[in-house]
């Protein structure tokens, strides 16, 4: 990825204060919604004053923007945005954050929901992030029908769908219920879509 996150400057890892305002969001977050946690709640927890937090983030909406960062730094360290791997290793690579970061799982899922209303602060960014992780995915299945890896009587852009859809569906269905057993779940999809991809139409040419 190219260019600098436009909240990247948020996070500010040097900052032990600000690190620990950004965990106790998170963890509110995910136990009781942005809507009804405060900047009070944050802020005890914390140990900061309300002033102090205001002095790291100047808004609960700057707050917010920090938090959602947070997964998007992980995102770009650990998930190769840029679409170098192949698609089922990136699907199987989606399961680690289960078990790196789960806060930030949670986190996401209570934000996605949160803020599908048009007005919401973050649907724009939110709806931004959905729209390129389809493309992204997309990219990597028109590479693969180039490479004659996959199938090319497959439309990438609809399958992108199906599985976008299917790593959002796991987040959401884990935090429901966090004894799914993510690891095969994962496996078996990753099996199927596999023999979806790779199926007879492999390697032959889209005009052909």
């Amino acid at each position: 990825m190219t260019g600098q996150r436009p909240y990247a400057a948020l996070l500010a890892k040097g900052a032990d204060t600000r690190q620990r305002i950004l965990a106790v969001a998170q963890r509110l977050l995910v136990r009781q919604g942005w809507r009804t946690t405060t900047l009070g709640q944050i802020a005890r927890e914390a140990g900061v004053s309300t002033a102090g937090l205001l002095h790291h983030f100047d808004s609960k909406d700057n707050l917010l923007h920090a938090v959602l960062e947070a997964r998007d730094a992980y995102d770009e360290e650990n998930l190769d945005p840029t679409g170098a791997r192949d698609i089922f290793e990136q699907v199987e690579g989606a399961a680690r954050r289960f078990r790196e970061v789960p806060h930030l799982v949670g986190m996401f899922v209570v934000l996605l929901i949160e803020n599908l209303d048009a007005n919401a602060p973050l649907h724009d960014r939110l709806g931004g992030r959905y729209q390129a992780a389809l493309a992204e995915v997309a990219a990597g299945i028109r590479r693969g029908q180039l490479a004659g890896r996959y199938r090319t009587d497959l439309d990438p852009a609809l399958k992108a769908v199906e599985i976008v859809a299917f790593l959002y569906g796991m987040e959401t269905s884990w935090l429901l219920d966090p004894s799914i057993p993510l690891t095969e779940v994962f496996k078996e999809y990753t099996r199927s879509l596999s023999r979806q991809l790779t199926g007879p139409a492999a390697g032959r040419s889209s005009g052909g």
